[in-house]
């Protein structure tokens, strides 16, 4: 069948390919440098704090306010780009991103950088979903799609990497205060991209925003963040950390009662609750966890240990980065659309689970390339794999009014599990560090080393259970690009997206049969035709509307003698027109009606029964 309806058009339906990968380099630039910022700032505190003068345990406030900051606030960010249009929060971000880090590289002592590091934040989470859900507007289907978010994740998952890089040069060779000022490069190019190549990305639809739902959901990601980060500095034993991680706990818990009642919520949970998305979700959180820890601990080796500058640590991490890159542009973008995600999530997670007990082996005799390089080109060539392709189905088929509080969530995992994992793995690398340090004639170097060996297990552990419950909880099979009705009713039904194939499997053009449809007063109107080559008479079919936001059937018709149908729609938004005629499977075209009628057309075809 082919189903031809009118509907509100994309602001990138009518981009040219080549406009888009151009507007995947400017969206790039943006992620790379929220990616990078931390690790930059990592490799330039030491020269900070000499500069600066201010004490090792205030130190990791130069971290923790922008963790504090991005982490509470990015549910929130991905609401405002929906409320507000994606155009104009990416490019908010963006000018605010580079004030602050303008900020910070000319603060002349620690209370301005701090400050400065905590607006970083809260402009990069209002920045960060702004850029995804730009991507997965940009890129809604097809391999092209793949290829893209092939792309986005290994900037995810090298930004760290290249940061160690590009700030070990600038410390070494011009002044740590580069390292901040080298956002407002990265934030001017893509400024200027923004602005030339960026469709206007107007909201849809202004509910009123859940303020019950932002004050619980930024208290309890704020609580969570800082809880862990304490850890890091008090230890586990603090009361402290319970009392702000068990608060994190019990306001995520109301912000998800608040969630399940009000009529306009921050994060519906229909965004959550797909097994496909919610899987990715988790897949996403388990790989930041060991991620950050191997940048960390390997930066520490790589300097401490085996004497490297802070440029050459760089430098040996950029296998890493190689292996990321390779394999995230190709494996997924071929394998996807043929085997679904599940294998390829499987497959990553079990990767980078070998690599990180490989590490684990590191010694006091350990070379670079005996120890280091091997596991480093596993865990990019499991990073990759799994990331991806965790990326690219958490955005997949997200009601447009939803994709940029999707694109949050992919952030706040992505932040809550370098947070969690920072603080995690570097509080059992200390605790064995000093346990190893209790033994008569351990060295330091040795009891660091086991601390680290000690911290490598655990990464591996949490990759291998992560593995197993990403696995279970995935289903086999690709999902669909089309968010489908799955409550129980009649005509309600998941239908394959046999038009539109998200992952960019090959499609089969059968015999269609055209269903015409156009926004009438009232509702919807059109005729269900014969496409076959015998001839385009009318045909005996239902046509249900379906509401895209929750699945609820809103009507139902039987054709006339002509084909002809009306469907009452009870208010202005997005819906599913399902077409069913024998001889002909199901057909489903995504409807957005306007309060006023509008001319677009598009074109479904869908294989015959």
């Amino acid at each position: 069948m082919e189903c031809v309806t009118d509907s509100a058009p994309s602001p990138v339906a009518s981009l040219a390919p080549a406009r888009r990968w151009w507007i995947l380099a400017v969206i790039g630039v943006a992620q790379l440098m929220v990616i990078l910022d931390n690790s930059i700032v990592n490799i330039a505190l030491p020269s900070a704090q000499a500069d600066l003068g201010f004490t090792d345990a205030q130190r990791q406030w130069v971290v923790t306010a922008y963790a504090l900051a991005f982490g509470s606030l990015l549910l929130l960010g991905g609401r405002l780009s929906d409320l507000f249009g994606r155009k104009a929060a990416f490019i908010t971000g963006l000018v605010g991103f580079a004030l602050a880090s303008g900020l910070g590289g000319l603060a002349p002592g620690f209370g301005l950088l701090v400050g400065a590091r905590a607006l970083q934040g809260a402009f990069g989470a209002l920045l960060a979903p702004a850029a995804l859900s730009l991507l997965t507007t940009t890129f809604p289907s097809g391999r092209d799609r793949a290829r893209a978010f092939g792309v986005f994740a290994t900037l995810a998952g090298s930004g760290a990497a290249i940061g160690l890089l590009l700030g070990g040069a600038l410390t070494e060779y011009v002044d740590w205060r580069w390292c901040m000022y080298v956002n407002v490069v990265f934030a001017v190019v893509a400024l200027v991209g923004a602005l030339v190549l960026l469709p206007a990305h107007p909201a849809q639809h202004r509910p009123r925003l859940d303020l019950a739902g932002t004050l619980t959901a930024s208290g309890g990601l704020f609580c969570i963040v800082f809880g862990f980060a304490t850890a890091e500095t008090s230890g586990w034993t603090s009361w402290v950390v319970y009392v702000f991680l068990a608060a994190g706990v019990v306001l995520l818990a109301a912000f998800v009662a608040i969630q399940r009642t009000v009529t306009a919520p921050l994060l519906p949970l229909r965004v959550l609750l797909d097994r496909h998305r919610g899987g990715s979700f988790l897949t996403i959180l388990v790989l930041t966890t060991g991620m950050f820890g191997v940048t960390l601990f390997l930066a520490y080796v790589l300097q401490q240990d085996l004497g490297f500058s802070p440029v050459m640590t760089g430098v040996a991490m950029l296998p890493m980065v190689a292996a990321i890159m390779s394999v995230s542009t190709s494996a997924p973008a071929l394998l996807l659309p043929r085997i679904g995600p599940k294998p390829l999530i499987f497959t990553g997670l079990l990767l980078g689970a070998g690599a990180l007990f490989w590490f684990s082996f590191l010694s006091p005799g350990s070379s670079y390339a005996g120890s280091v390089l091997g596991p480093l080109i596993v865990m990019g060539l499991g990073m990759g794999t799994a990331m991806s392709t965790s990326i690219n189905t958490a955005t997949l088929g997200v009601d447009p009014r939803d994709a940029g509080v999707a694109s949050a969530s992919v952030n706040t995992m992505q932040q809550v599990g370098g947070s969690v994992g920072t603080a995690l793995l570097s509080s059992i690398a200390g605790t064995a560090t000093a346990a190893s340090l209790a033994i008569a004639g351990t060295s330091p170097r040795t009891a660091a080393l086991a601390g680290y060996d000690r911290a490598f297990v655990v990464a591996s552990l949490i990759f291998l259970v992560g593995a197993v419950v990403c696995g279970l909880l995935v289903p086999a099979g690709r999902p669909h690009a089309t968010p489908a009705a799955t409550r129980a009713g009649d005509g309600a039904r998941a239908l394959p997206s046999t038009a539109d194939d998200s992952w960019g499997g090959p499609d089969s053009v059968p015999t269609p049969t055209p269903v015409t449809a156009r926004t009438g007063e009232g509702g919807l109107v059109g005729r269900v035709l014969d496409g076959s080559p015998a001839g385009r008479g009318p045909v005996a079919a239902t046509v249900t509307l379906i509401d895209a936001s929750d699945g609820a059937q809103v009507g139902r018709a039987r054709t006339a003698a002509d084909g002809s149908y009306s469907l009452s729609v009870p208010r202005p938004g997005d819906y599913l027109l399902v077409c069913a005629a024998p001889g002909a499977r199901p057909v489903a075209e995504r409807v957005r009606v306007a309060a006023t009628d509008l001319a677009i057309s598009r074109d479904l075809w869908a294989p015959a029964g």
